[in-house]
């Protein structure tokens, strides 16, 4: 154990790297995380809008996108990320680094979060959907008041699974250098045979990925007042 505790301290990969490569993690997850949610909510609510006991139904329209969908969620990740690189080089200027990464973690999420928010959604009592409309509230407020608001619990875990599905992505963008915790672990740990550098960026990874279970599951049973 002391043998351990010497190599942490003494690394130097570990003392320069390791606080540069979570930050790069936490920036690049983050800021996908964050357009994630902005775009995948709205395109999670289209489809079910889309659904033939939707708000605005039409199926032609549902079944394209919904093609759409599902091919993107179909494709594995990596290769996604690969086939993403002259989009993301348009976008960002280059292909490396976490801000390029931020380009195919936000394409490879959004669809798998916005199947679960038409999920969450649809588990909305279909009664407070007719009371609203009743009222004469207009769709884009039962959306927000209502499909939203009802389901916020279950869309705050929603948001807590793509997190934690993003932090394992960020780690995969790693072995095409676009920086943080994944890069790391490869480059330094893996290829340069320092067992300590791999194995203490795997702690760290699974350090972020248990405070985002437990804080989203704390804010989800805050939320829900059932």
């Amino acid at each position: 154990m002391g043998d351990l505790w010497i190599e942490l301290t003494t690394n130097r990969v570990i003392l320069e790297k390791l606080p540069e490569a979570t930050l790069e993690t936490l920036q690049m997850v983050g800021l996908s995380a964050l357009i994630t949610v902005l775009l995948g909510l709205p395109l999670g609510l289209l489809l079910r809008s889309l659904a033939t006991d939707g708000l605005t139904p039409s199926r032609p329209v549902a079944a394209v996108l919904g093609a759409v969908v599902n091919v993107l969620r179909s494709l594995p990740f990596i290769i996604l990320a690969l086939a993403l690189i002259p989009l993301t080089r348009a976008l960002v200027g280059t292909s490396l680094g976490w801000e390029a990464a931020v380009v195919p973690l936000s394409v490879g999420t959004i669809p798998f979060f916005a199947r679960l928010v038409e999920t969450a959604v649809r588990d909305v009592a279909p009664g407070k959907v007719e009371a609203a409309r009743v009222m004469g509230s207009t769709r884009f407020t039962i959306q927000v008041q209502v499909l939203v608001r009802e389901a916020l619990p279950a869309l705050v875990s929603a948001t807590t699974v793509t997190v934690i599905t993003l932090i394992g992505f960020s780690a995969m963008v790693g072995a095409i250098g676009a920086g943080g915790l994944g890069f790391l672990a490869i480059t330094y740990g893996y290829q340069r045979f320092d067992p300590v550098v791999l194995y203490t960026s795997i702690v760290v990874i699974v350090v972020l990925v248990t405070v985002v279970q437990v804080v989203g599951d704390a804010v989800a049973r805050r939320l829900d007042h059932r």
